[in-house]
């Protein structure tokens, strides 16, 4: 019973998550399952307690979207052919006595850069989108239950009740918005096939441009099915405080009649 007391105390759960973090173990799935609460509660607690999960080891949030530009290359479809002939007349212009076997070397160099480059922003895209609507998602989510908290001491009661349906409304779209993007970077894998594409995305990294491979291993791989749980717990969770709010409504109804 000391224990089960211990549990329930308000940020008991969070000083434990800490704890646990700090020990190690970032994985945020685990973190969850041995909590038996979701990702986004598990985000909340440790943000709560001053740890931002997004820098947690192993993984590279992709904050921007900086230009590529690796030897004329910049990842724009509607560029690659023009980019690609450019290339090609420099090439020819540096080296004039190139014979047929070193052009065509070269141009085959070219056309892994051009490709790689290519995938890499499309990728690249897709996880910076999915990065800020997770943290919009987790974020909405927290403020759902600092709107339910706030409701114990609000003086203005409607007021208050008001701010936390609102903030219910914004955490729905934010997770079908996740779900939006999350989906679209699931199904885009950046990979290298060829020591040219290998060559062509070291490039892109010596260009200052982050890794994709820890983003992309950090992306959650049932987001569907994440979003239909997060939703189940979200509504469920509002259905039995509206009951709740309800019978305080009732009661200051009948105290100002």
């Amino acid at each position: 019973m000391a224990a089960l007391r211990s549990w329930s105390r308000p940020g008991r759960r969070a000083d434990l998550l800490a704890t646990a973090w700090q020990a190690g173990e970032t994985n945020v799935s685990a973190l969850a399952e041995a909590a038996r609460i979701s990702r986004p509660t598990v985000y909340a607690d440790l943000r709560s307690r001053g740890i931002d999960p997004d820098r947690r080891k192993g993984t590279n949030m992709i904050l921007d979207l900086s230009p590529l530009d690796i030897e004329g290359f910049t990842g724009v479809g509607e560029q690659l052919d023009a980019e690609y002939d450019a290339a090609l007349l420099r090439y020819s212009k540096k080296h004039p006595g190139a014979d047929m076997e070193e052009g065509r070397t070269e141009g085959m160099r070219l056309v892994g850069l051009m490709d790689t480059t290519y995938r890499y922003a499309d990728v690249r895209h897709l996880l910076v989108h999915e990065q800020v609507a997770r943290a919009d998602r987790d974020r909405l989510l927290h403020q759902v239950e600092l709107r339910w908290e706030a409701l114990s001491t609000a003086p203005a009661w409607l007021a208050a009740h008001h701010a936390y349906v609102v903030a219910v409304d914004e955490a729905r779209i934010a997770i079908d918005m996740w779900r939006e993007r999350a989906e679209p970077a699931l199904r885009r894998p950046f990979f290298c096939s060829s020591p040219r594409d290998e060559a062509a995305y070291r490039q892109i990294q010596e260009a200052g441009h982050p890794a994709l491979e820890p983003a992309l291993a950090d992306l959650d791989q049932t987001p569907t099915q994440t979003a239909e749980i997060l939703r189940a717990n979200l509504d469920q969770a509002h259905e039995y405080r509206r009951q709740l709010a309800a019978e305080t409504l009732h009661f200051t109804q009948s105290v100002s009649q």
